[in-house]
């Protein structure tokens, strides 16, 4: 299985960036899809997730209303669109896929896979 995500960068602040994520190896459509981002020296935190069919989705707090999370089933592809962004945003981006059940999406020992990771840096 991989995760392979892209599109991090260097933005201003109140900029956007559009994270992508191809997956392979795996029967994409059976697993939800999800977001979480670290900061160098703290836990990684959830960001987003989205469901199986793109029937539901899941957000941080902190990215409600900026933030959103889509799919592709067809194309094996999950994209998060950034929007607004802060430097409090800045942070290594990573994808991951979940056979868990919906309910624990917002916890990374939901996942199964993770990808590589991709660097968005805020600048003020």
């Amino acid at each position: 299985v991989q995760l392979q995500a892209c599109g991090g960068g260097l933005v201003q602040s109140g900029g956007s960036l559009r994270l992508s994520c191809a997956a392979s190896g795996l029967t994409f459509r059976s697993y939800y899809m999800g977001w979480f981002r670290q900061v160098p020296g703290e836990e990684r935190t959830f960001v987003a997730a989205i469901h199986r069919g793109s029937a539901g989705s899941k957000y941080a707090d902190s990215v409600k209303g900026r933030f959103t999370i889509s799919r592709d089933n067809a194309k094996n592809m999950v994209y998060l669109q950034m929007n607004t962004l802060g430097p409090e945003d800045t942070a290594i981006y990573y994808c991951a896929a979940s056979s868990s059940v919906w309910s624990q999406v917002t916890f990374s020992s939901a996942y199964n896979y993770w990808g590589q990771g991709t660097l968005v840096t805020v600048s003020s």
